[in-house]
């Protein structure tokens, strides 16, 4: 074609560049999904900090027990959830699909499992704060069993969405890799 400003190609008039300026739907999806899963990383690590902010008053007795419970068991393991999104943000540099998969598998096993146990262990108090309306254990003057069953809603959702864009976005670099491999 021609430099930027000097003359143009016989028989052109420069906007036949248009098809080659596009860059591939799956580059684009790569982007947009590495840019969801951050923010649910990001959003994953404030709950987590919570958690362990809780854990540590209730352990090191910074505040009353009638204001800060103790912890639940299941928050123990779920501390270990830190480890799959680590995983994940150090598979977008370079499109590592072996750390974005075993990010997926721990995230199931550290976070999705953790999460299912807390609500089966903090089942009974809720049944008891519905039915009779006792709570035994506050958190700044909430229940704590309704706290954390916010908390494992909301974290259940987060890593529900992040196991889902996760999978696309390895759908999208399959799709990369296969279209290499054919030329």
């Amino acid at each position: 074609m021609a430099s930027r400003g000097g003359p143009r190609a016989a028989g052109t008039d420069g906007s036949d560049f248009q098809h080659r300026e596009r860059v591939a739907s799956h580059y684009q999806m790569s982007v947009s999904l590495k840019s969801e899963i951050k923010k649910l990383i990001y959003t994953h690590l404030g709950i987590w900090l919570l958690l362990l902010a809780q854990m540590c008053v209730g352990h090191l007795k910074l505040l009353p027990h009638d204001q800060v419970a103790m912890p639940y068991q299941w928050e123990y393991p779920y501390l270990l959830s830190v480890l799959p999104s680590l995983l994940g943000l150090l598979s977008f540099p370079r499109n590592n699909i072996s750390y974005l998969v075993l990010s997926m598998i721990s995230t199931g096993l550290f976070s999705v499992a953790p999460l299912i146990y807390g609500a089966m262990e903090m089942f009974p108090m809720a049944q008891q704060l519905y039915r009779h309306g006792k709570a035994y254990r506050f958190i700044f003057g909430f229940s704590a069993v309704t706290v954390m069953y916010l908390v494992v809603v909301v974290a259940a959702q987060v890593h529900g969405w992040q196991l889902y864009y996760s999978k696309k976005l390895l759908d999208s670099w399959f799709t990369s890799t296969q279209e290499k491999k054919k030329k």
